[in-house]
């Protein structure tokens, strides 16, 4: 399931471009012109608010302390304000982040992926189930094939990627080194792809695991297989 987005800002022409920009990306993308649309448009569904502080009529500040009285929805500021005072402004109105403008559109994007991470790791949204699968301070993105630890993003091999998800996916379920080698290789199983196995595992827990000979997230069932708890 996409992430939904609500791009609010008076600019035509920059409103077009974002949407295009993180619709490409795989966001599903409703963008509004003014403040009162935003308000009339938001509900539940929405993943995150992106939102214009300066606009005719009804003001982003505004727009961002009526959300927050219904919804704990991350909302990132867009500004061509830099005070340290309108950035006060903007988080005791319930602000998340700030993006000054101009801005480039892969800072957008790094900031939109930290502010959904963090809502889905720290709030527990029921979209989550979907899309995200938390354990402890690791979150791995469904939609984009993405894992991070915290705030860092892991670079995994297609192959690592594909062992995780597929124990994170079923936890508690003790996968032999069969199960894993069929079902990630998708061949029949032979009893040299042990060794296939055992080192992608060991890479993979190198990766993501704080202490790789004591793992908390792959454990190592002894006489049967791996699982993640």
């Amino acid at each position: 399931m996409k992430n939904k987005i609500l791009v609010v800002d008076d600019n035509p022409d920059l409103l077009e471009v974002i949407s295009i920009f993180l619709g490409g990306e795989g966001y599903d993308v409703v963008a509004v012109g003014s403040g009162a649309e935003a308000l009339e448009k938001f509900d539940d569904t929405f993943d995150l608010v992106i939102l214009d502080v300066m606009m005719p009529g009804i003001s982003g500040y505004k727009v961002c302390s009526e959300i927050r009285e219904k919804s704990f929805v991350p909302i990132l500021f867009l500004t061509a304000k830099t005070l340290d005072s309108d950035k006060a402004m903007g988080f005791s109105s319930g602000g998340d982040d700030y993006l000054s403008k101009p801005f480039s559109y892969n800072e957008l994007l790094a900031r939109v992926k930290a502010l959904l991470r963090r809502f889905y790791t720290y709030n527990g949204k029921t979209k989550e189930d979907d899309s995200h699968i938390t354990i402890s301070d690791l979150v791995i993105n469904k939609n984009y094939n993405e894992v991070f630890k915290g705030d860092t993003e892991i670079t995994l091999t297609d192959i690592e990627y594909k062992i995780l998800l597929l124990m994170a996916t079923h936890r508690k379920k003790i996968f032999t080194i069969q199960n894993i080698y069929e079902s990630i290789w998708d061949e029949p199983y032979y009893y040299a792809s042990n060794n296939t196995v055992m080192v992608h595992i060991r890479k993979l827990r190198t990766k993501i695991e704080d202490n790789p000979q004591n793992p908390k997230y792959i454990k190592t069932v002894w006489g049967k297989g791996y699982r993640i708890e």
